[in-house]
């Protein structure tokens, strides 16, 4: 059973104090390889959404989107959103030319419709907040004017696609930067395979799933928790933490870092969902498509979240506050 904790007395049952910071307050470094191994990583996404959408289109029709409850034009639209990702697969094999890897295999959990719809949602948000997250990266200024240029499209295909799922197309004034090593774990769950010879920089951390104990698909802003299950045990067995480490969850919204103590209970972590002012006065509440890493980091000038601290990650949650 698990309990529901308000987040203020979760916090001072453990002597920790909660905190918020912005996201945009972290240093981005450049990866190995700099602007190449940037075009490379984009290509990475933008081959998985193209495979991504082409199966899902080659396996309903029309008339199965309009059974499973969607508008007849929404096929359509889907159709110009596999188009858009072909172009921007061009685009970037193109700007790359000798240097791009070749496409990596993918295997998508695509039961039917619905499934496909809400993993097409997640993953536009995914990709809006890669290209967010890598622009200050990026040296040349014309490519980072063409990352811009998709970034915006992903977003209007995220939108789009939250609106006709019935969730707010617009949930937070800001999008969500997110690192590369971040995007790149949610992407290495849907890779089976990488071509001979490819080589990028990045490294997937650990998996994290979370579970909301109400079964909802949906969590709300500063009410009951998120449970990270096995969490504590995947960690343990990668050598990340002891049974005497400290973890905090932590939750990455718009331009917002919020920092909540996970307790362990048994293999599991449980984390009370952060919500408006918290953890003071005037702080928004996470919304939309929020992100979610374990880290030993406890939010203190000195103790940020970053790759090497981050235990295993990355959750997604959608927030509704």
């Amino acid at each position: 059973m698990h309990h529901i904790f308000v987040i203020a007395s979760f916090a001072a049952s453990l002597f920790l104090p909660a905190t918020a910071a912005p996201v945009n307050s972290r240093n981005v470094t450049a990866p190995s390889g700099g602007d190449i191994s940037i075009l490379n990583y984009a290509l990475t996404l933008e081959f998985l959404e193209r495979r991504f959408y082409t199966e899902g289109l080659q396996n309903f029709t029309a008339q199965d989107f309009q059974n499973a409850g969607f508008s007849p034009d929404f096929y359509e639209q889907m159709k110009t959103v596999l188009k858009d990702e072909q172009t921007h697969v061009d685009f970037l094999a193109g700007a790359l030319g000798p240097n791009a890897i070749q496409e990596p295999t993918f295997s998508f959990p695509v039961k039917d419709v619905h499934s496909f719809i809400g993993l097409s949602s997640v993953l536009e948000g995914v990709g809006t907040s890669a290209y967010l997250g890598a622009a200050p990266a990026i040296a040349d200024k014309s490519i980072l004017t063409s990352a811009g240029s998709i970034l915006a499209v992903e977003a209007r295909h995220s939108s789009y696609i939250r609106a006709a799922l019935g969730q707010k197309p617009i949930p937070n004034p800001f999008d969500t930067p997110l690192g590369f090593n971040q995007v790149f774990s949610l992407a290495a769950q849907f890779v089976t395979g990488f071509a001979p010879g490819t080589n990028l920089p990045f490294k997937a951390f650990p998996p994290l799933t979370a579970t909301n104990p109400t079964a909802s698909p949906t969590y709300h802003a500063g009410q009951g928790n998120v449970v990270l299950t096995n969490a504590f045990q995947n960690a343990k067995n990668a050598g990340s933490v002891t049974e005497d480490t400290k973890v905090f969850a932590i939750f990455f919204s718009g331009l917002q870092t919020y920092y909540v103590p996970a307790i362990r209970s048994g293999n599991d972590y449980t984390a009370p969902i952060p919500g408006e002012d918290f953890p003071k006065a005037g702080q928004p509440a996470p919304a939309g498509q929020v992100y979610l890493v374990l880290s030993t980091a406890d939010g203190s000038e000195s103790n940020t979240v970053s790759d090497e601290n981050t235990i295993s990650g990355v959750a997604i949650l959608e927030v509704d506050n």
